[in-house]
């Protein structure tokens, strides 16, 4: 790491609240694939924004096709791979958006170390687990990526035959095999409003 690189700042997060009349958080839905973290993401963005605030949607699939393209699915490049969507997610929220982030984000430290990433910034981070027992999220399959794993197409897949731990305490708890996206959207965002986060 350079040792001369300097954080540069004019304006304070409290400047850029006043001035945009939001504070910044970051909305982190994790699950199975799915499970519907995608979905819901897009569905609460839309609220967001149809209320005037600014969001934006960080998408697991959306990101390795771009910023992390350079990453496969390996422990240590899953573990950058959740670490540099934080970081931006973190950019996201100084900005006074609310960032949503949808990664399966299988590993409790990854998911540990991101909301750290965010409390060292003073910044809000709501983990939201998109839970649905998996041979719903198997019957969904909307991209056939079960099956593969099934015949071994796929190595290391979360669910399978990579573990999947699930949050021991997460501030949102959603299940999507009883609950609508819509239903799932508007939790999260009364949950926002309801803890002055927006």
């Amino acid at each position: 790491m350079s040792t001369n690189i300097f954080w540069h700042s004019q304006l304070t997060r409290n400047d850029r609240e006043k001035l945009r009349y939001q504070r910044g958080c970051t909305v982190w839905l994790t699950g199975l694939s799915a499970s519907g973290k995608s979905t819901i993401a897009c569905a609460l963005e839309e609220i967001l924004l149809r209320d005037g605030l600014a969001a934006y949607r960080l998408d697991g699939d959306n990101i390795r096709l771009g910023l992390n393209k350079d990453l496969g699915f390996s422990r240590e490049d899953r573990r950058e791979n959740i670490r540099r969507i934080a970081e931006v997610s973190k950019l996201f929220a100084d900005s006074c958006a609310v960032s949503i982030a949808s990664a399966i984000s299988p590993f409790k430290i990854d998911r540990y170390e991101a909301r750290k990433i965010h409390e060292v910034a003073e910044l809000p981070f709501i983990e939201v687990f998109v839970d649905v027992p998996i041979k719903i999220a198997e019957q969904r399959d909307p991209k056939g990526l079960y099956k593969k794993a099934r015949d071994g197409i796929i190595p290391d897949f979360t669910g399978i035959s990579s573990p999947y731990e699930r949050p021991d305490s997460p501030e949102i708890h959603l299940r999507t095999e009883k609950q609508s996206v819509e239903q799932c959207a508007k939790l999260i965002y009364t949950y926002l409003r309801q803890n002055n986060l927006l």
